[in-house]
């Protein structure tokens, strides 16, 4: 009896959550980024 099969999934199931979390952390990370400069662009102020 091989273990193989049982080695390979749960290998292939570690890569395969490990990246979907490194997905999920980059597209978290841009959108804090695009809110951040929006948060940081210097506003004009209307003169009085």
């Amino acid at each position: 009896m091989t273990h193989l099969p049982y080695i390979v999934a749960a290998y292939g199931l570690t890569l395969g959550v490990a990246a979907i979390l490194s997905v999920n952390a980059t597209l978290r990370l841009r959108q804090a980024r695009r809110r951040l400069a929006a948060i940081e662009q210097p506003r004009t102020r209307q003169p009085s």
